[in-house]
């Protein structure tokens, strides 16, 4: 009985401890960005410099000395500390970028990837660690239309 009450006990101090550090986990301030998309954050005070733990998941941009741009750029989760001139942290918060749509779908195929978008029709979407031919493709494609839209000449058509 002795063993039992003892073991019973051993539980309920493990249980306890995940409860809190779930409860300390949950307190922290989470920010949630979407992939491809931005997000304006609002500092209390002047920001000299934005830190991002892991900038392939997310990226921070200074707008004005109290505003950032925050864009998610694949799904994960990161950190973000905001500097003021003296090097004192503003903020220290943690990122979470997940999917702007819930219509997506992944298909693997060996080792390459694929992503569509399926709503209601499905049509190719490209994110990292997809096929990587197809995302110098949508690289080509983006900077001809860059160009296009400033004015100057595409880029050539290597066809």
């Amino acid at each position: 009985m002795k063993f039992a009450q003892a073991s019973f006990a051993f539980l309920a101090i493990v249980f306890l401890s995940m409860g809190q550090t779930a409860l300390a986990d949950q307190s922290y301030p989470m920010i949630d960005v979407k992939v491809d998309r931005a997000k304006v954050m609002r500092v209390s005070r002047a920001a000299s410099m934005v830190i991002i733990g892991n900038p392939a998941i997310a990226d921070a941009t200074i707008k004005d000395s109290q505003t950032l741009i925050i864009t998610g750029k694949q799904y994960g989760t990161t950190n973000l500390i905001v500097l003021d001139a003296e090097g004192e942290p503003i903020a220290d918060e943690i990122l979470s970028v997940s999917s702007a749509m819930d219509s997506n779908v992944v298909i693997y195929k060996g080792t390459d990837r694929f992503t569509l978008h399926c709503s209601p029709d499905c049509e190719p979407v490209y994110r990292v660690g997809d096929q990587k031919d197809k995302l110098a493709e949508l690289n080509t494609s983006i900077q001809s239309r860059g160009q296009l839209s400033e004015g100057g000449d595409p880029a050539p058509n290597l066809e």
